[in-house]
């Protein structure tokens, strides 16, 4: 009897499909383009958000729950992980208060991709 050995398939976080390697971020190299793309072409956002954005999603802190509608999103710090809504709410103190924060712009990034 041959032993079969037992693989762990990753996949990706955004669509799902079989990953050849497994990436620090968790999506495959299609959907890391569409979002590095996203994130590119998207101006509306002020230059620090926006940066503090992109870290996060080379990071792989974006962490989708629901059908790329909810977010799981962990902190610049790396203490708090707060949930976000692709359409820009956020359990973090500056979404409490109604202002875009970064990990509102990580997640519209992530779910445009």
């Amino acid at each position: 009897m041959r032993a079969q050995k037992a693989t762990a398939q990753h996949r990706c976080l955004k669509c799902r499909r079989p990953l050849k390697n497994a990436s620090p971020d968790g999506l495959g190299p299609t959907c890391r383009r569409k979002v590095r793309r996203a994130a590119r072409t998207e101006s509306v956002h002020p230059k620090p958000q926006a940066a503090k954005a992109a870290e996060l999603l080379e990071l792989g802190a974006v962490i989708p729950l629901r059908q790329n509608r909810i977010f799981l999103v962990v902190s610049d710090d790396g203490t708090e992980v707060y949930r976000t809504a692709a359409t820009g709410q956020c359990n973090c103190p500056a979404g409490l208060r109604s202002a875009r924060c970064y990990h509102a712009v990580a997640a519209e990034w992530l779910a445009a991709a």
